[in-house]
């Protein structure tokens, strides 16, 4: 039976050691902006996204820091960035149908306006403790589609 010395650490897993931060750079190379101070030229998603364009396969060429510290954003280059794909029917139409699925309250089959608190609740307001809805906030939808 061998041992190991007794001044060397013991064996450890590197992936179990290892804490990655999900959106931390992995080389450490990136430029590093306090809030406002990024040069023109650089956006972040959002900021891409308000001019209607997206990354476009990218890589972030520097991060922003904001709240002192506490959160960052990656920088891309909006000369590179791409503009933003067109709604598709069939885009629309999933959409559509994952929203539906949010504001339809299951026992009275109203559909809302606004999503509606299934996971806690499990139906609309009115239906939970009868606090009535203002009728301008739903839609009743036709016999056909009550019963699928």
């Amino acid at each position: 039976m061998t041992t190991a010395a007794p001044d060397a650490p013991p064996p450890q897993n590197e992936l179990a050691v290892r804490d990655v931060e999900m959106y931390a750079d992995p080389d450490g190379q990136l430029p590093v902006f306090l809030w406002r101070q990024a040069p023109n030229g650089l956006a972040t998603r959002r900021q891409l996204r308000e001019m209607r364009l997206r990354p476009g396969g990218q890589a972030p060429v520097a991060e922003i820091e904001c709240r002192s510290g506490m959160r960052r954003a990656w920088l891309y280059e909006v000369a590179l960035a791409l503009p933003i794909r067109p709604m598709t029917l069939a885009k629309e139409a999933a959409l559509d149908k994952a929203m539906a699925a949010r504001q339809t309250c299951p026992s009275c089959r109203r559909r809302y306006y606004h999503c509606l608190p299934l996971r806690t609740l499990g139906s609309c307001l009115e239906c939970h403790d009868g606090t009535p809805a203002l009728p301008g906030t739903y839609i009743c939808l036709p016999p056909a589609q009550r019963a699928a």
